[in-house]
């Protein structure tokens, strides 16, 4: 490609709309324009790029056996309805939906276990016709509140999504490992650098799941992780140890006056006590898909915070004690909120563990005794410090089974840097910050049991599916590579994904000896299979040097002074640095320095 026939702008400032480096200079640099709110035309070179990504996807995917087909982005709301996802998918409205001619209701894809499945039902039969790994790449839709971060956090987005179907739980197990591997192919081959941890299934639901994080400083996740390598989750799914409770101080049960203690930090200093001899009791509001409101009244001990996402996995566990399935929204109730259901005050900042059930006004949509959990590190303590039900009042001395009944014990802890790890308390948990770039799922039987999925055995028996679903996302991967490899004068790509392997350079497009030797070299590469572009622009040298820095492919070759000695200059732009070739050796090295980095 020669640049002066291209499609090719760059920016010199950055735009107003971009917030993290990547997202900046995927603008700067010509591959993305913003056509909407979290919608991008993908220029030419960024299609390379995505291309390229694909490409590499495409391949592990093969590797394993798995087949490529295409689904519709158009989904009918009754296969939703029939998984039980379209409620909950509509009430967090991250979903576009349409009515059509007929009034029928219509979802764009966010993603397509309801599709795969209803196909596998009409065409998998037989227990002799598994397993079988269908995938797919293509373009999804999600309605996000606020989109930003460029293509990581966009309203449509490329991905490749797969869902394998199983007569055994050992069966999906093979293929959640082969997948494993795949995917940990992939992102080598595209030359990251990633983490793969354990995570929560979220809204997909499943047994067990990981997700696969590129290494980035910005990243939106914070992953906890050993050094020993023996352990590695999302913050939602951590676990650990954390130090070990301060004996308490106090021997006896009373009541004390505390005034203006409505933070633990300010009630540690008033008693002289330490916050690990605390037990806190946080309240939560959930509304379940039936429409019930679920008061929860968590206790925890007074120097950690809850995990919200685990405690949205235990209620929902438990919503079908309240005549629902699913819980479509938690938080921590403000005061307009608490208005809605509270029959009096609520000692807020002062609550105990026992709180009475008679604060909550009866109604028919609000469940009349609170849900009462409380973490192991906090059902542990003895002699602890909590509220008295009453502003301004604490009780001290307070053990479990005396004064307060125990309520369920729930894992609710929200692990961070420092604590301890499970599988060897000598192993301490650190922090990195990672962009999810794909995320596998062991679903079992959700989606078939939900909608009637099942083949015959071999006894004859109809049984349901076990299921599997792998997801990686394609433009995530593109975006993600630039925050991890970038440097202040613009992208470097990985060669394995870059859009061009090489760029040649002429400083003076007026110099016909500059010009010749540029446009010989040009051939003579493309010819030798090195993906090059020719900067013949009518611009000044340091402008084309920026845009090739810019731009980040990751070798440059300047047709400049040198050529008079019979050579040209080579930059390798990972590593800034800049060597003499013979012009007829450049083809030989560049070959050998491409196959240096893929095989890196």
């Amino acid at each position: 490609m020669r640049l002066s026939q291209a499609l090719f702008v760059t920016l010199r400032e950055d735009p107003a709309e971009a917030v993290v480096t990547s997202h900046k200079l995927l603008l700067r640099a010509g591959y993305i324009r913003q056509i909407g709110s979290g919608i991008y035309a993908y220029l030419p070179l960024m299609w390379r790029v995505l291309q390229k990504v694909s490409q590499i996807v495409r391949e592990e995917m093969d590797a394993t056996g798995a087949q490529e087909c295409l689904l519709p982005q158009l989904q009918p709301a009754e296969l939703w309805q029939e998984s039980g996802r379209w409620d909950v998918y509509k009430a967090e409205g991250i979903a576009f939906t349409l009515s059509d001619r007929h009034d029928r209701e219509l979802m764009l894809g966010p993603t397509h276990e309801e599709v795969i499945t209803t196909v596998a039902k009409e065409l998998i039969r037989s227990y002799r016709q598994l397993p079988v790994n269908l995938y797919q790449i293509q373009t999804k839709f999600r309605d996000e509140i606020r989109p930003r971060f460029g293509l990581l956090r966009g309203r449509e987005f490329i991905m490749k999504d797969a869902y394998s179907f199983h007569t055994s739980p050992e069966s999906l197990k093979a293929t959640y490992d082969a997948m494993d591997q795949a995917y940990r192919n992939m992102l080598r081959r595209c030359g990251l650098k990633f983490r793969p941890v354990q995570a929560d299934s979220g809204a997909i639901g499943g047994s067990a799941s990981q997700e696969f994080m590129i290494l980035a400083d910005t990243g939106e996740d914070e992953i906890l992780f050993t050094e020993d390598e023996q352990y590695a989750a999302n913050v939602e799914k951590a676990v650990s140890q954390p130090v070990d409770a301060v004996p308490s101080s106090f021997t006896s049960f009373e009541t004390l006056e505390t005034p203006d203690t409505t933070t633990i930090a300010r009630l540690c200093e008033v008693l002289k006590c330490d916050p690990t001899q605390v037990v806190k009791n946080v309240l939560y509001e959930a509304v379940l898909d039936n429409g019930k409101r679920v008061l929860v009244l968590v206790s925890i001990r007074g120097d950690r915070d809850v995990n919200e996402v685990k405690l949205f996995n235990a209620i929902t566990q438990r919503a079908p004690n309240y005549g629902g399935t699913k819980v479509l929204a938690l938080k921590v109730p403000d005061a307009e909120a608490q208005a809605a259901w509270t029959a009096k005050p609520l000692p807020l900042g002062y609550i105990a563990p026992d709180l009475s059930d008679d604060h909550i006004a009866a109604a028919k949509d609000t469940a009349p005794q609170f849900l009462r959990l409380v973490d192991p590190n906090a059902s542990q303590l003895q002699n602890f410090v909590t509220g008295a039900n009453q502003p301004g009042y604490h009780v001290v001395g307070a053990n479990w089974g005396t004064q307060y009944q125990l309520p369920e014990v729930v894992e609710l802890d929200l692990a961070r840097p420092g604590d301890r790890a499970l599988h060897d308390p000598s192993q301490i948990l650190q922090s990195a910050r990672g962009i999810e770039a794909g995320h596998i799922f062991q679903l079992g039987l959700k989606y078939s049991q939900a909608m009637g999925a099942a083949f015959t055995t071999e006894s004859g028996e109809s049984q349901p599916f076990w299921m599997g679903c792998y997801g990686v996302g394609v433009s995530r991967i593109a975006q993600a590579a630039v925050e991890q490899s970038h440097d202040k004068n613009g992208v470097i790509w990985p060669v394995a994904i870059a859009p061009y392997q090489a760029i040649v350079t002429v400083p003076n497009i007026a110099d016909e000896n500059q010009m010749a030797i540029a446009q010989q070299l040009y051939s003579d590469l493309n010819a030798a299979g090195i993906e090059t572009i020719l900067d013949d622009r009518e611009e000044r040298a340091g402008v084309k040097f920026k845009d090739a820095d810019l731009i980040g492919i990751p070798f440059r070759v300047v047709t400049g002074r040198a050529i008079a000695q019979g050579k040209v200059e080579l930059v390798t732009r990972a590593a800034g640095t800049a060597e003499e070739v013979a012009i007829a050796e450049l083809v030989s090295t560049l070959q050998t320095k491409i196959t240096e980095a893929l095989q890196a």
